[in-house]
Parts: C-alpha cells; structure tokens; sequence
C-alpha cells in the first residue's frame, strides 16, 4: 500500500486558516505526515456512513507489537479531533506517523501542529 504524504498545517498566534483535504479514495493508502508529539488531526464527517480512523503504531513494547487504536468519526454531523500522538508509539524512525479511514463518503480531514 502507498503512503501519501500529508503536512500538518502550524498554528501560531497569528492564527491559522483552515485548510481540510478531501476526495480521499478508502483501501489505496495510508497518510504519512510528520508527528512532533503536538500535532493532531482533525475530521468532519458529511455523509451517511460512520469512519474509523486507524492510527498506527510501529512501536513494540518488550518485542510485542502494539495494536493500532482507533477513533469513529459520526455520520452525518461528526466533527472530531484526534491527538497528540506520542512519538515513541506512532513514529517511525523518519519522525513519521501514519493513519487511514475506513469510510470517506463526505469525509475531511485536516492536520495541525502547535508552532
């Protein structure tokens, strides 16, 4: 599966526009996008179906694999904020975090770091 990379927007005190990413095919990719331990990720949910959302993790602890945790999103009206993402759980050795949905029917999602 291809990784598609995402950047995280930087909020600062001079404010932050937002910007949300849509069109998102399900089941062809995994987002990557550089994790500092103060990004999450936001998701707003128009259409008729729930979205998991699976937050990977490539760590182990004491050589077992951890399992990926996940978050819903609503249908409908679901609008949700996900994070901060500890790095020594989800990053990868680049500082990269990944994570996918399950169901993008009127699905937007958007990532933030705190500058």
């Amino acid at each position: 599966m291809a990784d598609t990379a995402y950047t995280p927007l930087k909020v600062t005190r001079n404010g932050l526009t937002n910007v949300w990413t849509s069109g998102i095919i399900v089941g062809t990719t995994d987002f990557a996008m550089k994790n500092d331990g103060r990004t999450i990720i936001k998701c707003k949910k128009s259409g008729a179906g729930a979205c998991t959302v699976t937050f990977k993790t490539p760590a182990q602890v004491r050589g077992l694999d951890l399992t990926d945790p996940t978050g819903t999103v609503p249908a409908t009206t679901g609008d949700i904020d996900f994070g901060p993402f500890e790095p020594l759980l989800f990053n990868d050795a680049a500082g990269v975090m990944r994570f996918n949905f399950s169901e993008v029917t009127g699905l937007t999602f958007m990532g933030e770091t705190m500058g």
